[in-house]
């Protein structure tokens, strides 16, 4: 599958972009272990026209991470087009992606993220002009419509469309009429946000859509190998994008790429080794969040800032899935304020796991 001339290889499988999970230090690990493209967390248009530092540090690139996108949202046409030429030109990305999905209030409340799936037409002109005014390639992620009585008729926010049609198909083909070179779609509408399963039967309309050329990229409830191999035979989408199915498990894209080319599960992920990624990934948290930092107060400071952001991918960790009395662990976990004292409790997550399996 390629992406304008950016070849990802044969059912790409990809990282989506989510807000304090996806810094650098994440994207690098999911890059190791299989992971065909990696995104970046939100930008906010407004804020990088502001030079907020913080939107800038989420632009950092490392070189093995390529191919990555760094995505954008906003909720007006001229920040959009500001903020992509600042991306390209800062960044220097291998994609633009434009974020037309996130659901959480104070994005999508203030008309961007999902919110622009209510201004269909907004979302049109900031699509065609960000097009226009970066070199590379953009892309965008949405979700199937503000809400499910409206999803399933265009009619509802787009007055001239065929009778009949989806909400999403119908975008989906404006969309790419735009000039966007992919379309990712989550499986849900914005009112849904992540609660029931994600709807794929739409997300496989738009992908046979004879009118559609562009890659589809499928993404919601994709927590397992088979499901990847499932969306892939089922529906038809060129790739897959998985999400929250990473937390503590940043090695799924190297049994979910074993799965998809071979067939079988890799098995050379031992209990050990998964333990000791998490321990990686803890010191690259910390290792991310340091970086730049000399003086002994800010190396405190921001140690902390590391430890607070990987902590909740361990609290989550399917590892611990099914253990009797590990309430307590987690909630040691979630607030954990050290290296040292993760890997205690690593240490300790990993002998009650150990003795469960003895004993069941």
């Amino acid at each position: 599958m390629k992406i304008a001339d950016i070849d990802l290889g044969r059912q790409p499988v990809m990282l989506a972009p989510m807000e304090d999970v996806t810094d650098q230090a994440f994207r690098l690990l999911c890059k190791e272990f299989g992971a065909s493209m990696v995104y970046s967390e939100f930008v906010s248009a407004d804020a990088l026209i502001r030079n907020v530092g913080r939107q800038f540090e989420k632009m950092k690139i490392d070189e093995r991470e390529r191919p990555v996108a760094i995505q954008i949202y906003g909720r007006d046409v001229p920040s959009m087009v500001e903020a992509a030429k600042i991306v390209e030109s800062e960044a220097h990305p291998d994609i633009l992606d434009i974020n037309f999905g996130c659901p959480v209030k104070k994005i999508a409340g203030k008309g961007a993220g999902s919110g622009m799936l209510r201004t269909p037409e907004l979302m049109l002109d900031i699509t065609r002009e960000v097009v226009k005014a970066v070199s590379i390639p953009v892309t965008v992620k949405t979700r199937l419509g503000w809400d499910v009585p409206t999803m399933y008729d265009a009619r509802n926010f787009l007055p001239d469309a065929p009778v009949g049609r989806p909400y999403i198909v119908e975008l989906a083909e404006r969309l790419q009429d735009c000039g966007i070179k992919a379309l990712t779609i989550h499986g849900r509408t914005r009112s849904q946000m992540y609660q029931g399963e994600a709807d794929w039967t739409l997300i496989g309309e738009v992908k046979n859509n004879p009118r559609m050329s562009i890659p589809i990229i499928g993404n919601g409830d994709i927590t397992t190998a088979e499901r990847a191999k499932e969306c892939f035979s089922q529906y038809g989408v060129d790739a897959v994008m998985i999400g929250r199915a990473t937390f503590g498990q940043p090695w799924l894209f190297k049994d979910v790429r074993s799965y998809l080319d071979t067939g079988v599960h890799d098995d050379s992920m031992t209990l050990d080794w998964k333990f000791d990624v998490l321990r990686r990934q803890v010191q690259k948290s910390v290792e991310y969040s340091l970086r730049g930092d000399n003086e002994l107060k800010e190396r405190k400071r921001t140690e902390l800032g590391g430890i607070i952001h990987v902590r909740r991918h361990l609290a989550n960790c399917p590892l611990f899935k099914g253990i009797p009395d590990f309430r307590h662990t987690r909630i040691s976990i979630l607030q954990a304020e050290t290296q040292e004292q993760l890997f205690a409790l690593l240490d300790e997550a990993k002998e009650k796991i150990i003795l469960f399996s003895q004993n069941s």
